[in-house]
């Protein structure tokens, strides 16, 4: 479907709101990594004080004007297995927040131009297409389950595509391609940064035996490692393994001063209570889909204390970022709730690509849309909670299309809730 979005919306009021990130493997897990971490459940109520911070955060009026500029939105939406039908309407009011406040883009409104995917291939290579053939000048995608079926036809066409993440080698050497979310941080760079902060010579990588979660534990680390240092075990275990006693022994035999556990929620739960039985007492970190409402009540929070988890966006937090975005979603959305990952992630790709254009002039073509990307000077990455980026190969130069180097982390107090977020490797 295509339609415009015009300035405006119903203000609403909202309190900010702390979920958990509810992440399985109904996706690629290679996707799944650039969810944000998790949240707690507490309310608040708005005070006018906060009504007014939220005002301030969407800056002052800059109304765009003229002929509309076309983005292609693309989302999974809903299917069997997970729901992110929430980033339709995100786009929505992030449209409706750039072109009340932000100038649109290059002083034109935005119109938005969305296709669903249903996290099937073939659905994606379609969405590609419709795109193409409606005249985008750019796209905008959410952590997907099918990036690369949506980014085929794309980058035939030449049309610059932002993705909130994305692991895929053909998409990350893409001369017309983007990402908001570092390639390495989750599973990578995050456990060396780790180890070296905390003084650790011997790592150790608990990962889920799949495909998609294997390539960087079992192909990139170990030359990385080795790089920084360190000694590297990997230790691999099915899905659905109850009790991980047994391979949690070898940690200890091992003298591992770090434990990085890869995975979804139950699959934490029997690495983090394996090595709890076995009484390991090193620092235990893991991505952010380990922590659910599943694991707080399966593992004690002694066990989850102090455990550091990597994100991408800081859902839950209460920083500048998070203002912004609550203020968007508040006054020109309706009903979406502030602290989905999922809508979080299409706000920083979606805000993040305009940002990225803030400075072009004159026609606005794919080609000097991607001009403009590429010559974009670093710039904080809206609703990121304080990561920087920019395009054009300055993060990864071996992997031109990624545009963020570094991520977030947030320690776990006793409850096995997240404390303040940190920026950690980012330039």
């Amino acid at each position: 479907m295509q339609h415009t979005v015009a300035p405006g919306g119903r203000p609403t009021q909202r309190g900010a709101r702390r979920r958990l990130v509810r992440a399985g493997l109904a996706a690629p897990l290679a996707a799944l990594l650039f969810v944000a971490a998790c949240g707690s459940d507490e309310e608040t109520t708005p005070s006018p004080a906060d009504a007014s911070a939220a005002a301030g955060a969407l800056g002052p009026v800059d109304k765009a004007a003229g002929e509309p500029v076309k983005i292609g939105i693309v989302s999974d939406g809903k299917s069997a297995g997970i729901d992110n039908s929430v980033q339709f309407a995100v786009a929505d009011a992030t449209a409706k927040y750039l072109n009340e406040h932000r100038g649109g883009i290059g002083g034109r409104p935005v119109e938005v131009v969305t296709c669903e995917t249903q996290a099937d291939p073939a659905k994606g290579t379609d969405c590609g297409n419709q795109l193409v053939e409606k005249n985008v000048v750019a796209v905008a995608v959410g952590e997907s389950a099918v990036a690369e079926a949506v980014w085929k036809p794309l980058s035939d066409a030449d049309i610059p595509t932002m993705f909130f993440g994305a692991g895929s080698p053909s998409i990350l050497s893409d001369p017309t391609s983007f990402t908001v979310g570092d390639p390495n941080f989750a599973v990578l760079n995050l456990p060396i940064s780790l180890a070296k902060d905390e003084g650790i010579k011997k790592v150790t990588t608990v990962v889920i035996d799949v495909p998609a979660a294997l390539h960087s534990a079992e192909e990139v680390a170990p030359g990385l490692m080795k790089k920084a240092g360190l000694e590297y075990q990997l230790i691999r275990i099915a899905p659905g393994t109850a009790d991980m006693t047994p391979q949690m022994q070898s940690v200890v035999s091992n003298e591992s001063g770090l434990v990085f556990i890869i995975g979804n929620d139950s699959f934490c739960i029997s690495a983090i209570n394996g090595l709890r039985s076995v009484g390991y007492d090193g620092k235990v970190s893991a991505i952010s889909q380990c922590i659910t409402d599943a694991t707080r009540k399966a593992v004690p929070g002694d066990a989850l204390e102090g455990m550091t988890i990597g994100a991408s966006v800081p859902v839950g937090g209460d920083d500048p970022s998070s203002l912004l975005y609550n203020s968007v979603v508040d006054t020109y959305g309706k009903d979406i709730e502030p602290d989905s990952s999922a809508g979080r992630g299409m706000f920083v790709t979606f805000a993040g690509l305009a940002a990225s254009l803030e400075d072009i002039t004159g026609e606005i073509t794919p080609a000097t849309v991607t001009a403009a990307i590429k010559a974009m000077p670093e710039k904080e990455l809206p609703g990121a909670g304080g990561l920087k980026f920019q395009c054009g190969g300055k993060a990864y130069p071996e992997t031109p299309a990624a545009c963020v180097k570094g991520g977030l982390t947030t320690e776990l107090d006793g409850k096995g809730e997240p404390t303040a977020y940190t920026v950690r490797g980012n330039s």
